[in-house]
């Protein structure tokens, strides 16, 4: 069995070597004959093992000695060439590379969607790693800061982020840091040359090429300087706060800048990584000739190395420092209250201010807790304390000045005229925007007749128009007037003699009589009076002349009893002609048996 596999072996060797020929168009070499008597011996023996006849065999030759091999052929041929030929340079890649991107270019042209579809499901899942990896580092550092804002290391901290110009979250991640991997290096073992290089973040970069190769100087220092037997190296170095960590593998030494006290579990890792890395670019360090874009692969595996511990701040700093935070908030938030609500409260009384008559805010403003306003304000205008104490403000805090003057404003010229002329409470004044003073009412003669002349003395005032003032001693008088001319005095039927109860009413028409003529007289007015005697219709007309003249004469005879001056009394009997009802019932006929007055104003004057 062992021979026939060698036999087949041979012969799949010399049939890729017939067709490789066939594939390149090269032209097939000559056969010597001893070719052709290995080319028998093959022949036969492939006929004994795998029962292939010879005119087979024959068609087969035929078919490969063809000069058009058929496209099915060259397909399942294409793909182990490629690969052969990729295997031994890079002259195929280079030579696709034009035609690959002109391919690109074309796709793009004709439809962007099939390669961002084709990308999508590269770039989503990386865009999210990537913004999650971010985020989950930016959470880190604030949750740190936090934590440790409130603490009593903090103000030191704090003292030191500006000693050294760091941020406080930076200082507070490197206090409360137990160790960090802030640097890896790969760094090809045999030429020093560095592979690879990775960061962690928020860490200030070197020049990794000079770390390199200081790190490969100090190895081949201690190497030479010292008795170091074979399989022995470097591992550690410290600098200050900095540790050096270096594993090395057969190709290829990675080394690992830690900040802190790391555990030796780390070890475990780096070795890990060094391993996997050989594992995975095996070939890549067999054929390094100092490209080192070959081992970007090795990135994945490094950044495993980049590890990180902080330490976990116990609960009780964290419920202080909450505690901490939200008494400074429950404070922030009253006080932000009381302001905003004494804000309101100033600008309402601002507001109020400025509507009120004889005064004007010049300036308000706000300064070292007080609130300051000037202005003008006539002596006359509402006192501002007061608005003060309406809006609620403490006095204590405002700092007002104001300085005197003289409004015009209506209602300004309305209370200096009321304190001026000190009008009756019956008497209304009015100012309008010409300045003009209306006063209107009722008054005493004496009041009007000063008003009229003490106006003048008003400032602003251009006009005073009391024409709507009615005397209150003439409309006392026209009072007077109209009680005398509504009394009727009644009589018994054909007599002059009253009806009962009737005297009592002339106790009232002398009073009113004595009233109405001192009112007059004050006025400077004349008063006449008439006494008119009446009948009913019962009787002749002239014995009712004589009765109702008698009537009139019986009024005038108890008023002068009275002492009552008389002299401008007349009377006057009309009889049955001035009736005040007509008709036939003895009610009409009573009330009609009467008499009465009149009463007529002159002015003296006249």
């Amino acid at each position: 069995m062992s021979w026939a596999v060698l036999a087949m072996n041979e012969y799949s060797r010399n049939e890729l070597t017939y067709k490789s020929p066939k594939v390149s168009n090269v032209s097939k070499p000559e056969e010597s004959n001893n070719g052709a008597e290995a080319t028998d011996e093959l022949s036969e023996l492939r006929s004994l093992l795998l029962g292939v006849e010879t005119a087979q065999l024959s068609k087969l030759y035929d078919r490969l000695e063809n000069p058009q091999i058929q496209a099915e052929d060259l397909s399942r041929l294409l793909p182990e060439a490629v690969i052969l030929r990729t295997m031994q340079d890079k002259q195929l890649a280079e030579a696709i590379v034009p035609t690959v991107e002109q391919a690109i270019q074309s796709s793009v042209k004709q439809d962007l969607n099939v390669l961002s579809e084709a990308f999508f499901p590269i770039i989503g899942p990386a865009t999210r790693k990537a913004i999650s990896t971010v985020l989950g580092e930016m959470i880190q550092s604030l949750n740190q800061t936090l934590e440790h804002s409130m603490s009593p290391e903090s103000f030191k901290w704090r003292l030191e982020a500006r000693q050294t110009g760091k941020t406080f979250a930076e200082v507070v991640l490197l206090r409360t840091l137990i160790y960090r991997v802030e640097q890896v290096f790969l760094i090809h073992k045999e030429t020093g040359l560095l592979l690879q290089h990775i960061l962690a973040p928020q860490v200030a970069a070197q020049d990794p090429d000079l770390v390199s190769a200081m790190l490969t100087a100090i190895q081949d220092f201690v190497k030479d300087s010292f008795n170091i037997e074979k399989g022995e190296a470097l591992q550690s170095l410290q600098f200050g706060e900095l540790t050096i960590w270096i594993e090395e593998g057969p190709q290829a030494v990675l080394a690992g800048i830690i900040r802190g006290n790391a555990p030796q579990e780390l070890r475990l890792i780096f070795q890990k990584a060094i391993e996997n890395i050989h594992l995975k670019l095996h070939r890549e360090f067999h054929a390094f000739t100092g490209e080192t874009k070959l081992f970007t692969a090795s990135k994945p595996y490094l950044e495993e190395c980049l590890e990180a511990r902080y330490k976990v701040p116990s609960q009780k700093n964290y419920i202080y420092a909450w505690s901490f935070l939200g008494a400074i908030a429950i404070a922030l938030g009253m006080w932000s209250f009381f302001s905003f609500r004494e804000q309101l409260r100033w600008n309402a009384y601002l507001e109020k201010l400025n509507s009120q008559p004889g005064i004007v805010v010049v300036k308000a403003n706000k300064g070292y807790g007080k609130n300051f306003i000037f202005g003008m304000r006539d002596p006359l205008a509402t006192d501002p304390y007061l608005l003060m104490n309406q809006a609620k403000i403490n006095p204590q805090t405002v700092i007002s000045q104001w300085e005197p003057y003289l409004s015009l404003e209506p209602q300004i010229i309305v209370k200096r005229a009321t304190k001026l002329l000190q009008p009756p409470k019956t008497i209304s004044l009015k100012a309008d925007e010409n300045r003009i003073l209306y006063a209107t009412g009722t008054a005493p003669r004496q009041w009007i007749l000063e008003a009229r002349k003490t106006w003048r003395f008003l400032p602003g005032v251009t006009q005073y128009i009391d024409k709507d003032i009615v005397e209150s001693e003439l409309q006392q008088l026209q009072l007077y007037q109209q009680q005398i001319e509504q009394e009727k005095l009644l009589f018994l039927e054909g007599t002059t003699e009253f009806v009962p109860g009737e005297i009592a009413k002339l106790q009232n028409i002398v009073l009113a009589i004595k009233n109405l003529s001192s009112v007059a007289k004050s006025l400077g007015k004349d008063v006449r009076f008439e006494i008119i005697g009446h009948t009913n219709t019962t009787g002749t007309e002239q014995r009712n002349m004589i009765l109702s003249q008698a009537r009139a004469s019986k009024i005038l005879a108890y008023l002068n009893s009275q002492g009552i001056n008389t002299r401008n009394f007349t009377t006057v009997g009309v009889g049955s002609t001035e009736p005040l009802q007509t008709g036939l019932t003895e009610q009409i006929q009573q009330v009609n048996r009467r008499v009465s007055f009149k009463v007529f104003l002159i002015d003296a004057r006249n």
